[in-house]
């Protein structure tokens, strides 16, 4: 075999991908660049990943975007697993809820690209479900409509579904330490080999990786021309059902521009969903580091203010309050707030109103200041408790 005849279209996709990142019309400086080459090697990692691991025939959940694989304006609070699915096949996902905030499941007919957001056939999280007391669950996807109409845990895949994906999503992070544990396989394969890999099938692998991988950063380039930068900037959208067919999510969006002399306040208040999160996103329609800074807020780390509202400081300067989310030297980049597991429609007096102000105002413009305060020991051991429970939950 000639070097290199089987991995050369991976490497000339991975070349193409490069030359779409350092082209990307947002990177205007080095730490644009610099991040743009992080993206794409966890781009890189998550398709050829994604390519070589699972079969088809046997599947098996993966985490296709994590903390270092970043895509899609990943959620900090969420956890993701997904893996391919035919119609005509039953497949069988068992094993213990644990205590996230919500677990839900979305059978989706085809893949996210630069010119449409594939449909969502199936979508619900496991109130639908019946879990016995000790959380454990089995549900089960197949052809079968007339089950699906009799059976509680029984549900029909419609004739071109082609993943399911299930979120497991946390407010508080230190409940993953009673994680979610699941698993999935095929009836009909169960307890059956896959077919051995062949010369032909790892031509096939590396091929599919490449156009995976292209069409991974050619799509979030584009998602947010959609969905984000329509919008007027420093504004957020009212509160609207999740693009995508999320059943009880709703988000609000936007992007924003601050120089490093203004602060941007937004107001939202508590909810009563069982989750509601806010983060920020590089214009790699992904999540800054949301490890080693504040750059995320969920309903359980975030203060509330004595009048039932959440007001979070989002700046590059340290204002000194509770709610401070880090922009890390980012100019520009994405807002998102989140409501899960919701039961109810949500409309705009849900949803938060923005604010710029200059940086010397934010305390005039918070009127719970003296209550908002925060040390730098008490902050730095804020930061140190996210690591703590992050290193737990990836663990887990």
């Amino acid at each position: 075999m000639d070097a290199g005849r089987c991995t050369r279209p991976f490497t000339d996709a991975v070349a193409e991908a490069e030359r779409l990142v350092a082209g990307a019309p947002h990177v205007r400086t080095d730490q644009d660049l610099v991040e743009g080459m992080q993206y794409l090697a966890g781009c890189i990692a998550s398709t050829l990943h994604g390519a070589w691991a699972p079969v088809r025939t046997h599947p098996v959940l993966m985490q296709g975007t994590g903390p270092y694989t970043k895509m899609g304006l990943d959620n900090p609070d969420t956890l993701y697993y997904g893996c391919a699915v035919e119609a005509g096949c039953e497949y069988i996902v068992s094993g213990r809820r644990g205590d996230a905030a919500d677990i839900s499941f979305q059978v989706i007919g085809g893949s996210y690209t630069d010119s449409e957001v594939p449909p969502s056939s199936l979508a619900f999280d496991d109130r639908e479900l019946d879990i016995d007391s000790g959380g454990a669950f089995e549900v089960r996807f197949g052809p079968d409509e007339g089950r699906a109409a009799a059976e509680r845990n029984y549900f029909a895949l419609p004739e071109g579904s082609r993943q399911l994906v299930i979120r497991e999503v946390y407010s508080d992070w230190g409940q993953a330490l009673s994680p979610l544990s699941v698993r999935v396989r095929r009836a009909d394969t169960a307890g059956t080999a896959p077919a051995p890999f062949t010369v032909a099938d790892a031509h096939k692998r590396y091929e599919r990786a490449g156009r995976a991988l292209v069409q991974r950063v050619r799509t979030w380039l584009q998602f947010p021309e959609w969905f984000y930068l329509n919008l007027p900037v420093n504004t957020m959208s009212a509160p609207r059902l999740t693009p995508g067919g999320l059943a009880t999510q709703y988000s609000s969006v936007g992007h924003y521009k601050l120089a490093g002399d203004q602060a941007m306040i937004i107001t939202v208040p508590r909810s009563d969903a069982p989750y509601q999160g806010f983060q920020l996103g590089s214009m790699w329609y992904i999540s800054l580091d949301y490890v080693h800074h504040q750059t995320s807020l969920n309903n359980a780390q975030a203060q509330v203010d004595p009048d039932g509202m959440i007001r979070i400081v989002v700046s590059e300067r340290d204002p000194g309050v509770v709610n401070r989310v880090e922009t890390l030297g980012h100019e520009r980049g994405y807002l998102q707030f989140r409501w899960q597991r919701t039961s109810r429609e949500y409309t705009p007096d849900d949803g938060p109103t923005v604010a710029v102000v200059p940086f010397d105002d934010v305390a005039a413009h918070l009127p719970y200041y003296s209550q908002n305060t925060i040390t730098a020991d008490a902050y730095a051991e804020r930061i140190a408790l996210r690591q703590a429970q992050f290193a737990e939950r990836m663990l887990g």
